[in-house]
C-alpha cells in the first residue's frame, strides 16, 4: 500500500507546491492557487492513509520517497537532469524509507 501511497502523495505535494511557486514567482494567474490547494488537501489526506502506526513514522519514510519524486520532476517537469549525486541521495532517501517502513517491530 505504501507503494503507491507514497509516490501519488508525493506527486500531489510536489505539484500543489509548484502551483504556489508558478504564482507567487512565476507569474502565473492567482487561479493556480485552486488546484494547488486541492492538490495539498490530497497529498495530506493520502499521507493520512499511510499503513503506519505513527503519524511521524509515515511522514520520515514519506520523506525519502519525497526526495526522490522531487528529483523526477525536476527532470521531466523542468528539464534539469539529475547528476549522480542527486541519484545516489535520493537511493540512500529511499533505503531509509524502507527501514524504517518495513523494519521489524516488537509486538
Amino acid at each position: 500500500m505504501s507503494a503507491l501511497i507514497f509516490p501519488t502523495a508525493a506527486l500531489l505535494e510536489i505539484a500543489g507546491c509548484f502551483a504556489v511557486w508558478a504564482w507567487w514567482r512565476g507569474g502565473a494567474s492567482g487561479w493556480w492557487l485552486v488546484p494547488g490547494a486541492l492538490a495539498l488537501a490530497g497529498f495530506a489526506w493520502l499521507l493520512a492513509l499511510s499503513p503506519t502506526d505513527h503519524a511521524g513514522r509515515a511522514f520520515a519514510a514519506y520523506g525519502g520517497v519525497y526526495v526522490a519524486a522531487s528529483l523526477a520532476w525536476l527532470w521531466a517537469m523542468e528539464g534539469f537532469r539529475p547528476d549522480r549525486w542527486d541519484l545516489l541521495g535520493a537511493a540512500l532517501c529511499l533505503v531509509g524509507a524502507a527501514v524504517i517502513v518495513f523494519g521489524p517491530r516488537p509486538g
